[in-house]
């Protein structure tokens, strides 16, 4: 009898448990539901019942202001729509336990110490969302600063044809390859059409792109705005200036091609050169007796 109602027990407590997971997940899936948001990245999309799961509770551990630094970085890589700072930090946690018994079976396996395995993988595990989310800032900074020369190109254009510079930069979007130059764009002329005066929504847009090059072309615009003179001008010597720090770009890492081959010639290439030619010559000296 005791061992029954230990049984019905234990079954009810697993069923309670399990029932409160699920109106958890379905009250956050609920409330995520409810904003427009864009489809998660795929780093995060296998995980995305458990982060939003965890994304409710994750308030009690994130302080609002490292809330706003996520958040933030978020935006600089495009994923704002996506991802909020509590689901990425979720992640983080997430990726923190699964990267502790994944570093102690390799450890396992390799005769490691379980203690060190297991430290390393939580850092890792922990540290590698921060390491996706920077090379995808940089990646899409990267993209941004190719696509900007021909965008200004045809932004000229059409103010010097007559468009005023809403227009021209629409007519850019649209004959412009898709990419994150002209998801940001749309999002400027967005936040003009919501009634977001212009100098402002460019601001916002140097603050998410954060890059020399697009905050000097949003302060130049912003200025021959405010002081009434021609933009014709100011956006084709931006446009010749971009396209010239494009080339320096292109020829900084060419230079640099050679100093980041060093290491692999030094490493792998002249080992196996010295060993290919140096073994003839030890044959032919052992096989003379010398």
């Amino acid at each position: 009898m005791t061992i029954l109602m230990s049984m019905l027990v234990g079954g009810l407590s697993v069923a309670l448990f399990v029932y409160a997971l699920w109106a958890l997940f379905s009250d956050a899936q609920a409330q995520d539901d409810k904003t427009y948001r864009d489809e998660p990245p795929n780093l995060f999309k296998l995980l995305w019942p458990i982060i939003l799961l965890l994304g409710s509770l994750s308030d009690l551990l994130l302080v609002p202001a490292r809330a706003d630094q996520i958040a933030a970085r978020l935006s600089k890589g495009g994923v704002d729509y996506a991802l909020t700072p509590q689901q990425f930090f979720s992640a983080k946690c997430i990726y923190t336990g699964l990267g502790a018994p994944l570093f102690w079976g390799v450890g396992g396996i390799l005769n490691f110490s379980t203690v060190v395995c297991l430290v390393l993988g939580a850092c890792a595990g922990f540290m590698y969302p921060d390491l996706w989310l920077r090379e995808s800032i940089k990646r899409r900074q990267l993209h941004i600063l190719k696509a900007l020369p021909f965008f200004l190109d045809v932004v000229t254009l059409g103010v010097e044809s007559g468009l005023n510079l809403a227009g021209a930069i629409q007519k850019a979007v649209d004959k412009t390859r898709p990419g994150p130059l002209t998801y940001e764009m749309n999002r400027v002329m967005r936040d003009v059409r919501a009634g977001r005066p212009r100098a402002e929504a460019l601001r916002e847009l140097a603050c998410r792109i954060e890059t020399a090059p697009v905050s000097s072309l949003v302060s130049a615009m912003v200025q021959g705005e405010l002081t009434g003179s021609s933009l014709g001008p100011i956006l084709r010597a931006q446009s010749d200036q971009r396209r010239s720090e494009r080339f320096q770009r292109a020829e900084k890492m060419a230079m640099e091609a050679p100093v980041k081959m060093l290491g692999p010639l030094v490493m792998f290439i002249f080992p196996c050169t010295f060993v290919v030619i140096g073994f003839p010559i030890v044959v032919k000296f052992l096989s003379s007796g010398l």
